[in-house]
């Protein structure tokens, strides 16, 4: 499995974050639309948020990222958030284990 982090700080991050919990059915269904969707998390932070994305390979999680990108740049440019900090990866343990 892959797996993938997107981490936002800085200048907008909490107003995106704030509109992402606004719309967060909205985000749901598109992240349900990965092809390989393991798990979808996005949770608020101190400074922001972040996301962590698992899917079974290497595709979802790019189709992950894209998705994303799309959805704030259609739906979030207003608040000027910077790019993500993007890190991906091959999981090692994960658990529940998808069956």
């Amino acid at each position: 499995m892959e797996a993938v982090l997107r981490s936002y700080t800085g200048q907008g991050a909490k107003e995106l974050f704030d509109l992402l919990e606004k719309n967060k059915k909205e985000v749901e269904d598109l992240m349900n639309g990965v092809k390989g969707l393991v798990s979808y998390t996005l949770v608020r932070s101190a400074n922001g948020g972040f996301t962590v994305t698992v899917c079974q390979d290497k595709a979802g999680v790019e189709e992950s990222i894209r998705l994303a990108r799309d959805w704030i740049t259609n739906n979030a440019k207003d608040v000027g958030a910077a790019s993500p900090q993007i890190t991906e990866g091959t999981t090692v343990v994960a658990l529940p284990s998808p069956k």
